[in-house]
């Protein structure tokens, strides 16, 4: 979700105040001991928690330009870059990561993006992973990338598969069921996505997106109070979920016209 340049600056504002004398402190230990990886570190880490991603990544660079065959380095770059909103640079690191040490968690993230970007590269990352048999959560990861690569290339049949897959071996695994909610939607069928959706809540009842999407299923099959009761519930559930609040908002100055 996006947010305007005021909230991000009152956010921030709000960020110095909470833990700037540990910032403080960590900064000025890392200049005394530029040699102390850990601290460097820490201080990384810690911004990272305060969702101070672009500093973290400065300090996070200094490291790498003396160490820069370490694997946890880059790994970490590539998370701060997703967070960023940077998917190339992501991509870059977590291949560099990869390229150090071919672990299934840096193959599975680089995939990921791949698979988001319409690369097939994913496909063969995901069939490295599998032919690993590190078991059933690995393999609905796979499975759920693969399935994203399909469905952002435009085959739903594919795509619809491996999502199933993917929930055979995780039955929790509630994004693969939104997807498969999107597809149907997407191609508006209704009922579909609305049998989705109600599976998904059924799964994890306190699954706001769950209930988000049921209700916008709801509002575009016309069922204009159930949409409104299940965006009520997603926002009871996640009040930050703003799309919820401006559907339940348009919904009753409808009513009212």
């Amino acid at each position: 979700m996006s947010c305007t340049n005021q909230t991000k600056d009152k956010k921030s504002t709000k960020q110095e105040l909470v833990l700037p004398e540990e910032i403080a402190r960590l900064n000025q230990l890392a200049k005394q001991f530029p040699d102390s990886v850990g601290l460097h570190m820490r201080l990384v880490n810690a911004l990272d928690s305060l969702g101070n991603y672009a500093h973290a990544l400065v300090e996070l660079n200094a490291l790498i330009k003396n160490d820069s065959s370490n694997f946890g380095l880059w790994f970490k770059k590539a998370q701060l870059s997703e967070n960023l909103k940077d998917t190339l640079t992501a991509i870059k690191s977590y291949s560099r990561a990869a390229n150090i040490y071919a672990s299934p968690d840096a193959m599975l993230a680089l995939a990921n993006l791949l698979a988001e970007t319409k690369n097939s590269k994913s496909l063969e990352l995901c069939q490295k992973v599998s032919d690993l048999r590190m078991g059933r959560t690995y393999q609905s990861h796979c499975d759920f990338i693969a399935g994203v690569y399909y469905a952002r290339t435009g085959n739903a049949t594919k795509a619809i598969q491996l999502f199933t897959s993917c929930m055979a071996n995780n039955y929790t695994y509630m994004e693969a069921y939104m997807e498969i909610g999107f597809i149907y939607y997407e191609r508006k069928q209704y009922a579909e996505a609305i049998k989705i959706f109600q599976t998904t809540i059924s799964v994890r009842n306190n699954y706001p997106d769950g209930y988000y999407w049921l209700g916008k299923t709801y509002e575009a099959n016309k069922n204009s109070n159930a949409a409104m009761e299940n965006y009520e519930k997603a926002f009871s559930l996640d009040p930050k979920l703003i799309e919820a609040e401006q559907a339940i908002t348009r919904l009753k100055s409808a009513a009212t016209h």
